[in-house]
C-alpha cells in the first residue's frame, strides 16, 4: 500500500445506516455527497449497499449489488477513486468490474470463505477488519480477556488466511474494528494501546467517525448521547491522533474537517506521538 495518511470517506447508499441512512440511497444523492467528499480531498471513497450498525439485519446480495453498483460506475467514469464496503465476494467481484480499487471487508474474510481468493485473483489491496459476527449479534460477542492482545491475535490470524489464500503482503491494510463487537471502553483500550496493532506489521485503518463511544463520551448532563452531527470535532481528534500514532488511514463520513486538521499536522512537522495515545 502506498504512503498514508489516507482519507476514506464513507458513502453509504442504504436506508438504515446509523449515521446518514437514506441521505444518499438515491443514486443522484449518492454520486453528488461522494464527488463532494472527493472534491474536499479524499483519497478513496468508499461505497456500503449494507449496513453494519449494531443490530441491523441483513440484506440479499442482489439488494447489496443493486445498491451500489449504478454509483460505483458514474464515480468510477469520473476518475473518483473507490474501494467497496462488502462481506460477499460476489459484491466483491462485481464492483471490481465496475471500478472500484479496493476491497474493504468488515468480516476479514470470516463471512464469505471465497473473499480472500476473490481478492488474491483481483490483486486489489484489501481491507481486514477485526470481526466477530453480524450486526444482530455484535452486542453478545463483545467478551475478551484482553481486548488488545485478542483483537491483534485475530487480525494475525485474518492476516494468515489471506496470506495463505494468495494475497501479496504489500495488499493487506488491518482495522480493530472499533465498534463491532466492543464496548465504548474496548474501543479507547484499543485506540490507548493502538501501537500494539501496528506492531502487526500492517497499515492500519481506523474507523472512530461518528461512534457511539464518541457520543456516550461527550453525553450531556442527563446521560443522553451526543448527537450524530455533533461528534464531529470529537472524530477529527481521534483521526489526527491515530494518524501521529502511526496509522495508515482513516475512515470518515465528514471529509473537510480531517484534510483540515491533517494539513495542520503536517504543516507543523507531522509531529508523532511518543508511546501509546
Amino acid at each position: 500500500m502506498g504512503a498514508g495518511p489516507v482519507v476514506m470517506g464513507v458513502l453509504n447508499v442504504t436506508p438504515d445506516s446509523f449515521s446518514d441512512g437514506g441521505r444518499y440511497a438515491d443514486r443522484a444523492a449518492a454520486v453528488a455527497h461522494a464527488a463532494e467528499l472527493y472534491a474536499q480531498g479524499a483519497d478513496l471513497i468508499d461505497v456500503g449497499g449494507e449496513s453494519t450498525r449494531p443490530g441491523a439485519d441483513r440484506v440479499d446480495a442482489e439488494t447489496e449489488t443493486a445498491r451500489v453498483l449504478p454509483v460505483i460506475r458514474e464515480l468510477a467514469a469520473a476518475g473518483v477513486p473507490l474501494s467497496v464496503d462488502t462481506t460477499r465476494a460476489a459484491v466483491a467481484a462485481a464492483a471490481l468490474e465496475a471500478g472500484a480499487a479496493v476491497v474493504n471487508d468488515v468480516s476479514g474474510g470470516l463471512a464469505d470463505p471465497v473473499m480472500t481468493k476473490l481478492v488474491a485473483g483481483a490483486g486489489c489491496p484489501y481491507v481486514i477488519m477485526h470481526w466477530r459476527g453480524h450486526s444482530r449479534r455484535m452486542a453478545e460477542l463483545a467478551e475478551y480477556g484482553d481486548v488488545v492482545s485478542d483483537v491483534r491475535d485475530e487480525l494475525r490470524a485474518r492476516v494468515d488466511e489471506a496470506l495463505a489464500a494468495g494475497i501479496a503482503p504489500d495488499r493487506i491494510v488491518v482495522d480493530p474494528g472499533l465498534g463491532f463487537a466492543k464496548t465504548a471502553e474496548h474501543n479507547w483500550a484499543l485506540t490507548r494501546r493502538i501501537d500494539e496493532i501496528l506492531a502487526i506489521g500492517y497499515p492500519v485503518m481506523i474507523g472512530a467517525s461518528r461512534k457511539n463511544y464518541l457520543g456516550r463520551l461527550l453525553a450531556g448532563p442527563d446521560g443522553t448521547l451526543r448527537p450524530n452531527a455533533g461528534r464531529e470535532a470529537a472524530t477529527v481528534a481521534t483521526s489526527v491522533l491515530a494518524v501521529a500514532a502511526g496509522v495508515w488511514g482513516v475512515r470518515v463520513h465528514e471529509v473537510r474537517g480531517t484534510v483540515d486538521a491533517l494539513a495542520v499536522w503536517r504543516a507543523s512537522g507531522s509531529p508523532r506521538l511518543a508511546g501509546p495515545v
